[in-house]
């Protein structure tokens, strides 16, 4: 299983963007040459997903047939220098959001936020209306239940489609949001459709981002925990063990 960090997966052939870490082909360049394809899937990957992954098959291959894998976190940014000394470059689900708002608001483009309570998806759309008014956007609060039926799904599948949206933002954690957008990729009427998760909230002001210093300095997890520990430290003090015994493991397993 450890060797996944030094080669990439079976059947999967690295593109000119992007390098593999961890096994998993990241994207390494400017959000600016995004593939041109449509219904281009988004994920991303960080230490705590890395983790999830190893234990969730069918996580495990969302994020491999994930058409762009943004590296998330400082944790994969540092196992790529260590490992493959490969110097990759943070891109966070909020830096994505930010990019493509920026995009569709100079094209007066459209987009829709599926995920989060109704109460959050006003917040988000109120601050949409005043940080980019070009930009058309709907909205969808789903069920909040591990599971959704058939009867879910096609209404969450309905709201998207009918709205037939340039972006879609799906917001229902990892790595449930993932593993959706993966099963339902085909079916749904969106030119890019990507899991972002907490960005729903930072973006709504309901829960905050750590500051720009702590961004810089690749201490923004460290923010986040300060900020909510208990919902916080499993994923970020548990699972980064279990990350720092998968990394020891991959360099000296040789």
């Amino acid at each position: 299983m450890f060797h996944a960090f030094y080669s990439s997966p079976m059947n999967i052939t690295p593109k000119k963007t992007e390098v593999f870490c961890l096994g998993y082909p990241v994207f390494n360049t400017s959000l600016d040459k995004l593939p041109l394809k449509s219904k281009l899937l988004v994920s991303t990957i960080n230490q705590y997903s890395y983790c999830i992954s190893e234990e969730d098959a069918a996580f495990k291959e969302a994020l491999l047939n994930s058409d762009v894998l943004l590296p998330d976190g400082v944790g994969v940014v540092f196992a790529s220098k260590w490992l493959n000394g490969v110097k990759v470059k943070k891109i966070a689900g909020a830096d994505f959001h930010d990019y493509q708002l920026k995009r569709l608001n100079a094209i007066s483009g459209s987009c829709f936020y599926l995920g989060a309570s109704n109460e959050t998806l006003a917040k988000i759309k109120a601050r949409l209306q005043e940080d980019y008014p070009n930009v058309k956007v709907g909205s969808y609060s789903p069920p909040y239940k591990p599971n959704f039926t058939e009867e879910d799904n096609a209404k969450m599948i309905q709201e998207v489609n009918n709205f037939s949206p340039d972006v879609l933002f799906v917001g229902m954690t990892a790595p449930k949001q993932e593993k959706w957008c993966y099963a339902n990729k085909d079916v749904l009427d969106a030119k890019i459709i990507c899991s972002i998760g907490a960005v729903f909230d930072f973006y709504a002001g309901t829960v905050e981002r750590p500051g720009k210093i702590w961004q810089d300095l690749g201490l923004e997890w460290f923010g986040r925990l300060l900020k909510e520990p208990k919902r916080m430290w499993r994923r970020y003090i548990y699972y980064g063990g279990v990350f720092a015994k998968h990394l020891l493991k991959a360099k000296f397993s040789n």
